[in-house]
């Protein structure tokens, strides 16, 4: 159960915070468009994600990046395992991220 929400593009859309879209492009990769604050700027982000040492029902491995406009891009990978506990599942990670933003250009005359 908890294997298929992780890969089911509707319920990551509705548990990923300004997630407007998610668009499952193959059974390894996906397409997103995510509203975020950066500091003052609002900033629409476009990106795509993709899962490699798949282990079903067991984990995975998540990378992504998006670029957001003026706002800079995002980067970042998780390891994501699940394990049985107490009659349920237990989803653990560990995460990597990076970001930058992009700075404001100045004319000179």
């Amino acid at each position: 159960m908890v294997w298929r929400a992780l890969n089911d593009p509707e319920i990551l859309r509705q548990s990923i915070p300004g997630c407007e879209t998610i668009d499952k492009l193959s059974d390894t990769e996906m397409a997103a468009k995510v509203v975020a604050k950066v500091g003052p700027v609002k900033a629409t982000f476009t990106g795509r994600s993709s899962l490699t040492d798949l282990d079903p029902p067991n984990g995975y491995r998540i990378s992504g990046e998006g670029k957001g406009g003026a706002a800079g891009f995002a980067k970042g990978g998780a390891t994501v395992k699940l394990t049985d506990a107490d009659g349920g599942t237990l989803l653990s990670y560990t995460s990597t991220r990076r970001s930058a933003a992009s700075s404001p250009r100045s004319a000179r005359g």
